[in-house]
């Protein structure tokens, strides 16, 4: 071994770093390191990792070819789908109605019970249109089963005489004609007009009388007979939907009331009106509300009636069919105290100018103003007729008995037949007629508010309601006073505001009493005695 300085290392030596290395500690020119391991320094990396630029792209043209891949599948899938779409829809066909058949237990005692839901129910919104084209009628409103009541706005091109509000209750029937109103009705309004209301006739089996027949036999307090109507031939026609209500169409004769009167529209005319297949549908619930019924009614046409079941507001009759029921009771010591005090009041107060709102007969609507002395016991009126508007009835009612003229309008002081004025002063010359008392309602009413200031009133006294009148609050006191049926309308002062009588049709008649000062009611003039 040589041990001088300069003798060099072995050349089979490595270096630290693992290659070979030329004297001076230089790497041989090629060499290179162990494969697999790196220097200290970080030396280069693996065969084959290698940065290469072509290779650094191959990742993000494949992830691009992928996406594009797969939106073609998608769109492939969407234009397959809406292919089958459309070829299904044009090949398309609806499953076959249900056919009619006859009805189930449940579904003919639902129908039977349907007439008690209603009266349950108490009230419902209703929409009737009647007959078709140009002879079509429409009522909006309110039927109250319970009463019954209703209460309706007629309109369309075949309203008639009837165009205006109507009400009812039981058989009297009263309207408010507006022959100017739009011919589309609209719902009324809740709390109706207090003027220009008449009673009226409809010819049974004709024109409304039987849908409003129709509207009231509707309700019942007990129910069908559910085999009748199974045996009758009802039947199940068809599912549908009403207001989003679900359902079904029940084919069944008209109930009731409305049965009869629906026959009596035309000669031999069976319970439904025609045959099987012309019967009323009835669109009933689940839970046996009606919502819908369409008939035809012999001698009327067809008619379709629509019910709002959640409009179902408290119904108010106009004074003419006596207003607010209320709930009657026994007179207070008060109220008893103020009715017995009642005809030293009125002759503390000399008179009153009178109002006169009279529905005596159905063809007999009349209307009148005058004054009444109390410390003269003396009444005077002019009172129109609104089925003779240019004639005026001049009444005057004194101790010694009635005395009557007729008279023009002009000369009976003149005004509408809705709104006369007042008599004329002194009387007039004329064919009066003379008579110890009357008999008839209008004479009937006249006395008994000439006898309120005389005499204390005799029979049972009940409250009926509280109202108002002519802006003051009143107790509404009933009692029957010689066979007449007298409302009192007294406020909280003692006065009489309103005296109201139950006429024969069974309508009220109305006399509101303005105290006042009041001429001097001369005597009608008498014929020169003859010898």
């Amino acid at each position: 071994m040589d041990t001088s300085p300069n003798a060099t290392r072995d050349t089979g030596s490595t270096s630290r770093s693992g290659g070979t290395s030329r004297p001076g500690g230089t790497s041989r020119p090629g060499s290179t390191s162990r494969p697999g391991s790196s220097s200290r320094s970080g030396g280069t990396s693996r065969p084959g990792r290698a940065a290469d630029p072509a290779a650094g792209a191959t990742g993000p043209a494949r992830a691009g070819r992928r996406r594009r891949t797969v939106l073609l599948l998608l769109g492939l899938t969407a234009v397959t789908s809406a292919t089958a779409l459309v070829i299904g829809l044009l090949s398309w066909a609806p499953d076959p109605p249900e056919p009619a058949r006859p009805l189930t237990v449940a579904e003919g005692e639902r129908l039977g019970a349907m007439r008690v839901t209603n009266l349950r129910d108490l009230r419902a919104g209703v929409r009737v249109t009647v007959g078709a084209d140009a002879a079509r009628t429409e009522l909006v409103g309110w039927v109250d089963w319970s009463r019954p009541l209703l209460y309706l706005d007629v309109g369309g091109p075949g309203a008639g005489a009837e165009r205006g509000l109507l009400q009812s209750v039981g058989p009297l029937l009263v309207i408010r004609p507006d022959p100017s109103a739009v011919p589309t009705p609209a719902a009324p309004p809740l709390v109706p007009p207090t003027d220009r209301w008449r009673l009226h006739h409809l010819t049974p089996g004709a024109g409304l009388a039987p849908v409003l027949d129709l509207l009231l036999g509707l309700a019942a307090d007990r129910p069908d007979p559910a085999q009748a109507l199974r045996d009758g031939g009802a039947r199940w026609v068809a599912r549908d939907t009403v207001a989003a209500v679900p359902v079904d169409v029940l084919q069944a004769p008209l109930p009731g009331g409305a049965r009869a009167s629906a026959a009596a529209g035309t000669p031999g005319a069976g319970p439904s009106g025609g045959g099987p297949d012309e019967q009323p549908r009835y669109w009933l619930d689940r839970d046996g509300r009606l919502h819908k019924l369409v008939a035809r009614l012999p001698g009327v046409g067809p008619v379709t009636v629509l019910l709002n079941r959640v409009d179902r507001p408290t119904l108010r009759p106009v004074d003419a069919l006596g207003g607010r029921p209320g709930l009657p009771r026994a007179l207070t010591d008060a109220e008893r105290d103020r009715l017995s005090r009642l005809p030293a009041r009125l002759r503390a107060q000399g008179g009153a100018t009178l109002t006169l709102t009279a529905p005596v007969g159905t063809d007999t609507n009349l209307r009148g103003a005058g004054w009444l002395s109390w410390t003269a016991r003396t009444a005077y009126l002019a009172v129109a007729d609104l089925g003779t508007p240019d004639r005026r009835t001049l009444l005057r009612r004194d101790t010694a008995g009635l005395a009557r003229a007729d008279v023009p309008a002009a000369a009976g002081g003149g005004g509408t037949a809705e709104t006369p004025g007042r008599p004329p002063l002194p009387p007039p010359a004329g064919a009066w007629r003379f008579t110890r008392s009357g008999t008839d309602d209008l004479s009937l009413l006249v006395g008994a508010a000439m006898t309120a200031g005389s005499a204390g009133q005799r029979g049972a006294a009940v409250r009926i309601r509280e109202d108002v009148s002519a802006g003051r609050t009143v107790d509404v006191v009933e009692l029957r006073t010689g066979g007449a049926l007298l409302r009192y309308w007294i406020d909280r002062n003692g006065s009489l505001r309103r005296l109201e009588l139950r006429t024969a049709p069974g309508a009220w008649a109305q006399l509101d009493l303005n105290p006042a000062s009041v001429p001097r009611l001369a005597p009608a003039p008498r014929p020169a005695a003859t010898t």
